[in-house]
């Protein structure tokens, strides 16, 4: 019979279609691979350097105003450009064509030192009222069939400023990783007229070795197919496609479990906890999409303590992901951080 916590084996991604290599006998093997580097002190709450602290000038030009809870604009340097050409390009076996799109950054407070782990409940949830406005007047544009909200905190996740801050790219295009977990809930609501994930969350609640924690409206868990050493998952226990359609009580439940799942993060190796986060919703393409449940995604690279970090290299680039802590072992460390 098979054993999770010993025997080498594959688990399948229900959302994607993929699966990942798990080997938790590896845990045991000694580390004398890269460190990195923890990063020193306190920050101050305001720094006259930083680009995004209020009546700061930024890099482009721009002058900040004194803003004293959220801000967002577009990014000076954005990565997707709302003029640009849209023109195919096919020759031979050469295909491209132009992407559109608008890059939106949002800084989560004025306060230079204080990550969401470090907010207050009500500052977080302004940032949740925030995300939900930009979510809905960007992808009502005609030209733009998805909106990612997402986070990479640390600089070990290539974070190039230390204040406090997420990024929206919203585009023409659906992503990949939007396409594969559109296939796989449609193809599911297709079969049962159920959401896949909602589904998915009944299983977890009754088994309860993969939670982490909960309140009434959302749950946070180790997704069984998880990747990343400590990555979780946020999935609301009602059923909706999209940030938009959050309740006003749901918007303070979604505030609070990020709160805990963060603060618990940096419990686990008492380290401000580096890691890039996303949320996943239904495309804003003009279809109904009702098999989408939203979901945010954690993706965390520390592996051992504060200084080792998990590196996607070797078999993990040329053939499947592949992991050594159990997600179960996973969820229990951060279950007992609370």
């Amino acid at each position: 019979m098979l054993d999770f916590s010993k025997d080498p084996h594959r688990r399948y991604n229900i959302l994607t279609g993929e699966e990942v290599l798990v080997s938790p006998h590896r845990t045991q093997r000694p580390w004398q691979g890269k460190m990195e580097k923890v990063p020193d002190g306190e920050r101050p709450a305001y720094d006259q350097d930083c680009y995004l602290c209020p009546g700061n000038t930024r890099a482009g030009g721009h002058k900040n105003p004194e803003y004293e809870d959220t801000f967002v604009f577009v990014n000076d340097f954005a990565a997707l450009k709302p003029d640009s050409s849209n023109s195919a390009f096919e020759r031979g076996l050469l295909r491209a064509k132009g992407e559109q799109g608008i890059c939106k950054v949002v800084c989560f407070s004025p306060n230079h030192s204080r990550p969401i782990p470090e907010m207050s409940v009500e500052a977080i949830e302004k940032v949740v009222e925030l995300w939900q406005k930009e979510y809905l007047e960007i992808g009502a544009l005609d030209f733009i069939h998805h909106v990612q909200i997402f986070e990479n905190k640390g600089a070990i996740m290539g974070c190039s400023n230390p204040h406090p801050h997420g990024q929206i790219w919203a585009q023409s295009s659906v992503p990949q990783e939007v396409k594969k977990k559109s296939r796989q809930q449609k193809k599911y609501w297709k079969k049962t007229g159920n959401s896949l994930l909602k589904a998915y969350l009944e299983q977890e609640l009754a088994e309860k070795v993969r939670l982490i924690c909960e309140n009434e409206d959302f749950v946070a868990l180790a997704p069984f197919w998880a990747v990343w050493p400590y990555e979780a998952m946020i999935i609301p226990r009602r059923h909706f496609q999209h940030i938009g359609q959050m309740q006003s009580v749901e918007r303070k439940a979604f505030a609070s479990i990020l709160k805990d799942l963060t603060q618990r993060f940096d419990r686990l190796f008492e380290t401000s906890f580096p890691y890039s986060a996303g949320i996943h919703q239904s495309p804003t393409d003009g279809k109904k999409h009702r098999a989408w449940h939203f979901h945010m995604s954690f993706y965390p690279p520390l592996l051992r303590s504060a200084t080792v970090k998990k590196f996607m290299v070797g078999y993990e680039m040329f053939a499947t992901p592949q992991r050594d802590i159990t997600v179960e072992m996973a969820a229990e460390k951060l279950r007992s951080l609370g």
